[in-house]
């Protein structure tokens, strides 16, 4: 009998090196809260290390109950990662409109003056449709990333910016992974706990 060259564990990978407005799937057997089945948008990647936020962990809370300041936000807190889980980032789409926001894709922008868009949301200029809130944020040091992909944790690929900013974060992983293949496509029939087959 000829053994297949085909492991459906290791796909082939992309060619798509970590980069900001890049993503990390997880492989469908990565465990823990912050990084099971997580999509995690990379806003930085340089010499220093990396820095992501995850899009599709959501909270029950919401940023006017943590937020001073703020009258009223429709939009869930969502979990950016385990690194500095007091701290809040953001994700939008007002562009220079947020001064100091840092351009991540095409139309998705990182931080910039929170003062400035704290008054944005109270004057009906920003709203959830264009604004996401992060609790903490994900991080690696210099190569940490790579050991990573090396051992097949996490695929590099692209989302859209709508994917990006979606509230309806539910399916998006498996949605991702559909998206990119067979191979990546049959990761979504797998059960969350190896041990359930």
């Amino acid at each position: 009998m000829k053994n297949l060259d085909f492991n459906i564990f290791q796909p082939n990978k992309t060619s798509l090196k970590p980069a900001a407005g890049r993503v990390l799937i997880a492989e469908p057997f990565l465990q823990g809260p912050y990084f099971g089945r997580a999509i995690i948008l990379i806003t930085e990647h340089n010499e220093k290390g990396t820095v992501g936020l995850v899009l599709n962990k959501s909270t029950e809370l919401y940023p006017d109950e943590v937020i001073d300041d703020i009258l009223s936000f429709e939009g869930e807190l969502f979990v950016g990662g385990p690194v500095s889980s007091n701290t809040l980032n953001f994700l939008h789409t007002l562009g220079p409109a947020v001064p100091g926001a840092v351009q991540i894709t095409e139309s998705v922008y990182w931080g910039g003056d929170f003062e400035h868009l704290k008054k944005m949301i109270n004057e009906g200029e920003a709203s959830s449709n264009s604004v996401k809130f992060f609790a903490g944020y994900s991080g690696w040091a210099p190569d940490q990333l790579d050991g990573e992909l090396a051992e097949n944790s996490w695929v590099v690929s692209t989302l859209s910016d709508e994917f990006i900013m979606t509230r309806d974060v539910d399916d998006i992983w498996e949605k991702a992974m559909s998206q990119m293949g067979d191979i990546y496509k049959t990761w979504t029939n797998f059960p969350r706990n190896p041990a359930f087959n």
